[in-house]
């Protein structure tokens, strides 16, 4: 008789195990995992970084407030702050002053990545500050994702949205992921693209993707960043100084 196929064993804990490479995630959690992922990339590329998320909750991004609060603990383990902003744009200011933590050389860590979320009005709203924050510039191991959260056909929304046009005004590049996979891989590309060019990266979120759920490539070292070096960059760079 031949053996018996065994089980794999497998907890719901697995989603932020960062030991764990296939994990069935939703939309919401895979940004959780996203941030403690970028912490610990850092650190294998020895950084001391720290994350801060912070927003305004909204369709389709309703529970992304939950999620990073049932996983204060790990998060909190992994320097990386959950705050619910009072509303989208002061959200958008603590973040924009998050880049400048270490300017003065008297900061705790060598950066903060930041992840902003909000949903369609709160782009809206937001879009002084998007400016004047995305023209500052990131710092060098922080940058920011701002998170949008689009309701096209205006399904649980007061207007149908679609934040690209708003993004684009304000010279901020747009990534769209197609998936939960992509949620991360281009969550991961947006941070290290934000940190190169010192802008702002926009990341697009609607129902069909961040409301999903899947079974993702979890592995640390599934992306792999390529910094061009065939660009010369201005003296001083192009981050916030």
């Amino acid at each position: 008789m031949g053996q018996k196929a065994g089980l794999k064993a497998v907890s719901l804990d697995d989603k932020y195990d960062l030991g764990a490479e296939s994990i069935f995630v939703s939309g919401t959690q895979a940004l959780v995992r996203l941030a403690l992922m970028q912490k610990e990339r850092d650190r294998r590329a020895g950084l001391n970084t720290a994350g801060y998320v912070t927003g305004y909750r909204g369709s389709p991004l309703g529970g992304l407030d939950q999620q990073f609060g049932r996983a204060e603990k790990i998060l909190k383990a992994n320097d990386v702050l959950f705050q619910s902003g009072l509303n989208e744009d002061l959200a958008a200011t603590a973040l924009w002053g998050s880049q400048q933590a270490e300017l003065r050389g008297e900061g705790r860590f060598d950066g903060v990545f930041g992840l902003w979320y909000g949903k369609g009005p709160g782009v809206d709203r937001s879009g002084d500050v998007f400016r004047h924050a995305n023209n500052a510039g990131t710092s060098r191991h922080g940058g920011v994702i701002a998170l949008m959260g689009d309701d096209h056909t205006c399904e649980s929304s007061t207007t149908a949205h679609q934040s690209e046009f708003h993004f684009v005004d304000v010279m901020i590049p747009v990534l769209n992921p197609a998936g939960v996979q992509e949620i991360i891989d281009y969550g991961l590309h947006a941070w290290a693209l934000s940190r190169y060019s010192g802008a702002w990266v926009g990341l697009k979120a609607v129902k069909d993707t961040i409301e999903s759920t899947g079974i993702v490539d979890g592995r640390l070292d599934r992306v792999n960043i390529v910094i061009p070096e065939d660009f010369v960059l201005p003296p001083g760079g192009l981050g916030i100084r």
